[in-house]
């Protein structure tokens, strides 16, 4: 056994932050583009917009710059402002993950 978790950030109790949205923002990153990310995560464009517009408004930053197709394609790139959320978040994860896997020997295996 091992332990896996999940954690959020809320802002005003709604979900501003998680690992399933950050892993969404680093696929956009990745792919550079918001329609790539969503066949990628198996997720309908729209849901990939409305999220992205949730986290936006909840933050209260610009988290993509967009460029509109045409002859040189469209395409999404992360804000400063997206990258350093995504630091933060990493940092977070990696400052708990030795505390919760310590947490978890504690208990569960102090049999």
């Amino acid at each position: 056994m091992k332990p896996g978790f999940n954690l959020w950030i809320e802002i005003d109790g709604q979900v501003a932050l998680s690992g399933w949205r950050v892993k969404l923002l680093k696929t956009i990153a990745a792919t550079g583009s918001i329609n790539a990310a969503a066949r990628e995560m198996d997720i309908p464009y729209h849901t990939t917009w409305q999220k992205i517009h949730e986290m936006e408004e909840r933050l209260g930053v610009k988290l993509l710059e967009t460029r509109i197709g045409g002859v040189q394609g469209g395409g999404a790139q992360l804000s400063p402002a997206a990258e350093e959320y995504l630091e933060k978040m990493d940092a977070f994860y990696a400052a708990l993950t030795p505390v919760v896997e310590t947490t978890f020997r504690r208990i569960f295996e102090e049999e």
